[in-house]
């Protein structure tokens, strides 16, 4: 029986999980860096949940809008840059052919078999023969908006929540302990779990994403409480 070979890259999914796990971090660590500088200026219970709702509220659809401009810039140039090589290979088919086969030789094909697979690749698409190994671009990693600014988006909501719930479930008087003891093992989970989908090292990511969000709930706790202390 012949196994049939399958491989599984990740570069397919590179667009939507960088924006969610952008999200779900940007969502746990500012979220949560609020609730703790607003509770660390000993402010009443009901102050700080409304600081937690109105930061995912706000935060979600800044993160949601801020992908959709980034990513349509992004889109933008992509048909920016194939509307120019359409052009060139209506114009000039004959020199984009000598570009292509150049493109191969360079790869390491001898050149007569580098132009005759320029020449069928052109054959078969030419815009997206040289759209790939000349511009690279490709329909894997093209740039998709509306898909980047909702995951951005749910994703910040979703990491939100965690330290919106930790805050509403603990007594006032432990809130900020209680707050940074959870959002910093949901960036632990998450560091791990964004490293794996990625094939990256587990450790490497969540020592980085603990390093950061320990940082700016830290700054945020010394600011609050400065200002709890003026007031």
């Amino acid at each position: 029986m012949i196994r049939k070979h399958s491989e599984h890259h990740r570069l397919g999914r590179l667009g939507w999980l960088r924006a969610s796990v952008l999200g779900a971090n940007d969502g746990i660590l500012s979220t949560a860096s609020l609730l703790v500088g607003v509770a660390s200026a000993e402010a009443g219970a009901s102050s700080v949940m409304i600081a937690g709702v109105a930061g995912l509220v706000a935060g979600a659809m800044s993160m949601g809008a801020g992908e959709y401009v980034s990513v349509s810039s992004q889109a933008d140039s992509e048909r920016a840059e194939l509307a120019v090589e359409l052009r060139e290979l209506r114009e000039d088919p004959h020199g984009e052919h000598k570009e292509l086969t150049e493109i191969y030789v360079h790869r390491g094909l001898d050149r007569e078999l580098a132009r005759k697979v320029a020449e069928q690749l052109m054959a078969h698409d030419a815009l997206e023969a040289h759209a790939r190994d000349e511009l690279g671009l490709s329909s894997a990693t093209a740039a998709r908006p509306l898909q980047a600014a909702a995951a951005s988006a749910a994703s910040f909501a979703v990491g939100a929540i965690v330290p919106i719930l930790a805050t509403a479930a603990t007594p006032r008087e432990h809130m900020a302990t209680v707050t940074v003891a959870v959002s910093l093992a949901a960036l632990a989970v998450l560091g791990a779990t964004s490293a794996r989908l990625a094939g990256a090292a587990m450790w490497r990511g969540v020592v980085r994403i603990l390093f950061w969000g320990a940082a700016a709930m830290a700054l945020t706790a010394v600011v609050g409480r400065l200002f709890g202390v003026a007031a």
